[in-house]
């Protein structure tokens, strides 16, 4: 989950008053940004700032909002690209991981808080026999991220006919709207779409988040879990070995953004340390000290590429982020 604020850089005066305003056993300053990242790039962060509630995440956004300083807030740190000179201004790593489950019989409400990883609230779920998130596994999201995108996934195994979206079982969030209000929203208000929320477009935070879950076996669970990581794992390269930000370009309706790459002899195609993947022609890997420069120009080539044989115009889908 990524959030900018379109504001003017903070003087060093401001950045300090905001500073002061941070807890500082879990502030640090120009603290490089590739290690919270999934790609590995990115510069330092004038301000770094780990939050790890909700309350806490509310009050470094208002406290950034009110004296101008621009601001991102980080999840895992996947679909974005940070820039080589990195943020000036405050990145908010949002760790705040809490969760309740609230057994209601045949159904449970899940409140958790936006930070947490989505890996381990699917795990905490399927533990309990609560199904409805199961079918994310293997996603590097945070709750957060997973509504900021409206996380899917071709579902279930073995025709995958269907994307399933996590709107399905979305019921309410917690969020600090751009107006500075604590409030709860529905999905009505969140405005599901393919990769796209009110939170694209609207300078929101979800802050907590309740879904709607509902009695399963867990032995169907698991299976659905092992069959997609399978499936995952032999379309995705393995972030452990190959960092990448996820799918670079926006999905191109009937045609597909990764099939257009690989029609024009692309996949594996490397520059500097980056590489079009031999797995996934719209994932780019870095293959060891990659820079945000070599994945911008890789990422030119490519759309140049497309339009001169295909006659597309690829558009990236991930954020780009600070100084470049």
């Amino acid at each position: 989950m990524t959030t900018t604020a379109p504001t003017p850089q903070a003087s060093p005066e401001t950045l300090e008053q905001l500073a002061s305003r941070l807890d500082p056993a879990r502030l640090k300053r120009s603290e490089p940004l590739a290690p919270y990242t999934t790609f590995k790039i990115g510069g330092p962060a004038d301000l770094y700032f780990e939050a790890t509630s909700a309350d806490e995440l509310a009050t470094s956004l208002l406290a950034a909002r009110e004296l101008e300083v621009p601001y991102f807030v980080l999840g895992l740190g996947a679909n974005v690209l940070i820039g080589d000179r990195g943020f000036r201004g405050l990145v908010i790593r949002n760790t705040s991981s809490h969760f309740e489950f609230h057994d209601e019989g045949d159904t449970c409400r899940l409140w958790v808080e936006s930070g947490a990883v989505m890996k381990d609230v699917i795990q905490a779920a399927v533990q309990r026999g609560w199904a409805g998130l199961e079918h994310y596994v293997g996603i590097p999201s945070t709750i957060g991220g997973a509504i900021w995108q409206n996380l899917h996934f071709l579902a279930p195994a073995p025709e995958r006919e269907r994307t399933m979206f996590i709107a399905e079982v979305f019921e309410r969030a917690e969020i600090l709207s751009e107006e500075n209000e604590r409030k709860v929203v529905d999905a009505e208000y969140v405005q599901f779409g393919y990769d796209d929320t009110v939170f694209h477009h609207r300078r929101d935070i979800a802050l907590s988040v309740t879904f709607r879950l509902q009695k399963g076996d867990q032995d169907t669970m698991h299976r659905i879990m092992q069959e997609n990581l399978s499936w995952r794992g032999s379309r995705h390269p393995w972030l452990d070995w190959h960092p990448s930000a996820g799918s670079i370009f926006k999905k191109i309706e009937n045609v597909g953004a990764g099939r257009l790459v690989d029609a024009c002899g692309l996949k594996g195609y490397r520059h500097g340390n980056v590489q079009i993947s031999h797995n996934h022609a719209n994932i780019l890997v870095n293959l060891g000290g990659a820079t945000a420069k070599d994945v911008r120009e890789l990422i030119a080539h490519a759309q140049e590429a497309v339009e001169k044989q295909h006659g597309h115009r690829l558009e990236p889908e991930i954020g780009f982020i600070g100084e470049f």
